[in-house]
Formats: C-alpha cells, structure tokens, sequence
C-alpha cells in the first residue's frame, strides 16, 4: 500500500491534480462569499438579473448548469479513468478502503435525510447530502501544509473521486423525470460509435470532441441531464499507460486550469446567490434543512469512518501504516463539504425556488461547519501524532 501511495503522489500529474485542486477551493471561498455580498446588498436585484438573463432562449445560469458544468463533468471523467487505469483505483485491494469509506459516505447520509423527510414533497433531495466537494475539501487539507500524511492526500482523493461517481449515478438514475427515447438513443449510438474509434485506435482528439458535441445536444433533449455526456465521454478517450503526450493526457492537463478557475468560479457565482431570509430560524428547521445538515456534519463522518472500520475489521483492507482512526474521522468531516455537487442535485431534486434558495443556503452552512470540523480535528491529531513521535 505504500509504495502504491508513493508512486501515485511521486507522479506530476497527482502533484499538479492537488495543487490545481486545492487553488480552486481557495477561489471557490472566495467567488461563494462575494455572491453572498452582492445577492444581500443594494446591488442585489441587478446582480441576480444577470445570472437569469436570457441567451439564446435560456438563461446564463442554465448554460453553466448544462453546458459549461458538461466540461467539469469530462474532467471528473478522465480523472476517474485515470484511477481506474493508473491509480489508486488500480489495485483492487488498495482501492477497496477508499471505495468502502467512499459508500459509507454516500448512503448513511441519504438514509438521514430520508428519516427526517419520508412522506415530505423534498424527500427527492435525498441525493444531496451523498456528494464531496474535492476542490473545497483539499482545499482545507492544503490549509494544513506538509503535516499531512500522503496516504491521507491519496486516500481524500481516491474517496472524493468514487464519491463523484456515485452522484453521476445517482443523477443519471433518480433525477430523469421524463424520457424522449429517440433522442436517447441517437446520444447513445453516438457513444457506441465513439468506442468503437477508441478500438480502432483512432487518435484524433478532435473527433471525439466533436462526437462529444453531438451526444451533448441529444442528451440535452433526452430528458437525461446533459452533464452525463461528459462522463460518457472521457470514457471513450483512449487511454495510453506512461504516456504524458497521449490525447488522453493532453485533454486532461488542458482541462484542469479552465475548470478550476473559470467553470467553477462561474458556477459558485452564479448558484449562490442566495438572499439570506431574516427569518433563519425557520429556514434551519425545515425537514430538508435537517436532513442536509445532519446529513453533511454527522452522516458522511459517520458513514466515512464506520464502513473503514468494518472493512478493515473484517480484512477485506489495512489501514495504511501513518493513519490512525482519527485522521479517517477528519476525513470524514471534510467529506462532509458538498458545495458544488450538492447544490448541483440540488437545482435537479426540487422545482420550488424557495425550498431551492433554502437548501443551498443550508448547504453552505453545513459545508462550514464541516470543513472547521475536519481542519481543526486533524489539526489536532497531527500535532499529536508529532508529539508522540518527537517523544519516541
């Protein structure tokens, strides 16, 4: 296990992965709090206008959801095919830990927000609280500098990574509504077709982006959310093992700086811009408010630690040798920052723009409270760690 953790770090792709990774949730603060500004100041109405503009028949805040988010949805593709590949998800009995914690932290949480809203009209936001935010969480795991152990960047990662694939799934299955199957169809040919390329060794970067195009506007009009196509997509990309010049390289270091600090950005700004009611009390004591937050702050760590534990009490995984429970929990809490895919399910999962407003505001607030939670309990734990081995 640790000369896997060793090899994955010591390559540049993983380094400059963290490092792009842990810039954009730095930004993403940043964007959330200038649109929090702006949405309750006295530039408030023109500010929101902006974000509901119309372009071509759609506002600006739908193409994000729908079209600029497709891209981020390609590098969270490639980048899931390159653990797959090439990574921490290559080895089945190394990846079997983070894929543990990973399901923990996806269906505990689901289950919370299902107690709290079974029978309620929201109880479709059951997908929110199942999502990490990667960017954010690195970002705080950066906040703690060379302290952190790499099995712990490796392992956050490789979670983070298998928690995204199961919110693709979870939009894919539970939030299509209604199906226009000719147009499905014609998107999935055009999938099929791009895998034949792939087998036929075709290595033409522009063909399958242009493939990726027609599947996108066909999946758009499916009913199926368009974003899908992304994923869909990067599984088409030949992948060459070791080969930094490969297409499939190209596309993913190409994507990383655009996704990070303009597809991001754009959508933070655009979807929390969210008047604060005066009336918080309330808007905390929803159902789906609960559901969220406990989902988020106790669910994910829970869920997170509990299903490592029994892995590894079962033998199915080890624990790798410079982590402790502790660090698990904190990564737990660090899950527990959805921001971006939660309140991407949560624009899918509810129709009411009330209860919409409502729960990404509770999404912001529980990420918060999460992400001090995780910083300040591994905090604690590494200074520890650092004692105890100073004194040994």
């Amino acid at each position: 296990m640790k000369k896997a953790i060793k090899k994955i770090y010591n390559g540049d792709l993983f380094k400059e992965f963290f490092d792009n990774e842990k810039a954009t949730g730095l930004i993403l603060i940043a964007c959330t709090i200038v649109s929090l500004i702006m949405a309750n100041s006295i530039f408030a109405s023109q500010y929101i206008y902006t974000w509901h503009a119309k372009f071509f028949g759609e506002s600006l805040e739908y193409w994000i959801n729908d079209g600029l988010m497709t891209v981020f949805f390609l590098l969270i593709g490639l980048e899931l095919k390159r653990e797959i590949n090439d990574g921490e998800l290559s080895n089945v009995k190394d990846a079997l830990l983070p894929i543990f914690a990973a399901m923990g932290g996806m269906f505990i949480p689901a289950g919370i927000f299902l107690i709290n809203n079974y029978g309620t009209v929201t109880h479709s936001g059951a997908g929110i609280p199942m999502a990490t935010d990667i960017a954010f969480a690195l970002g705080i795991l950066s906040l703690l500098g060379n302290r952190v152990p790499l099995s712990l960047k490796v392992f956050l990662t490789a979670l983070a990574v298998i928690d995204d694939l199961g919110a693709i799934l979870v939009i894919a299955i539970f939030y299509t509504k209604t199906i226009v199957w000719m147009n499905l169809f014609i998107a999935l040919a055009v999938f099929v077709g791009l895998l034949i390329m792939n087998r036929m060794k075709v290595r033409s970067l522009t063909l399958y982006l242009l493939g990726g195009v027609v599947m996108w506007w066909f999946m758009l009009h499916s009913g199926i959310h368009a974003t899908i196509t992304g994923v869909l997509l990067a599984f088409t990309i030949p992948f060459c093992h070791g080969e930094k010049d490969s297409i499939f390289s190209k596309l993913e270091r190409a994507l990383h700086k655009p996704v990070g600090f303009f597809i991001l950005p754009l959508f933070a700004l655009a979807n929390t811009a969210i008047i604060i009611s005066s009336n918080i009390g309330e808007t905390l004591s929803q159902h789906y408010s609960i559901g969220i937050a406990l989902g988020l702050i106790v669910g994910k760590p829970l869920g997170i630690a509990l299903a490592s534990f029994i892995a590894v009490r079962l033998g199915v995984c080890k624990l790798p040798a410079d982590l402790n429970w502790k660090t698990v929990i904190s990564v737990g809490f660090l899950g527990g920052i959805g921001f971006t895919m939660s309140i991407f399910i949560t624009l899918l999962a509810f129709d009411d723009q009330t209860i919409i407003n409502n729960a990404k505001f509770v999404i912001l607030l529980s990420s918060l409270v999460a992400g001090v939670l995780g910083f300040l309990f591994l905090k604690t734990t590494l200074k520890q760690a650092t004692i105890e081995s100073t004194n040994s």
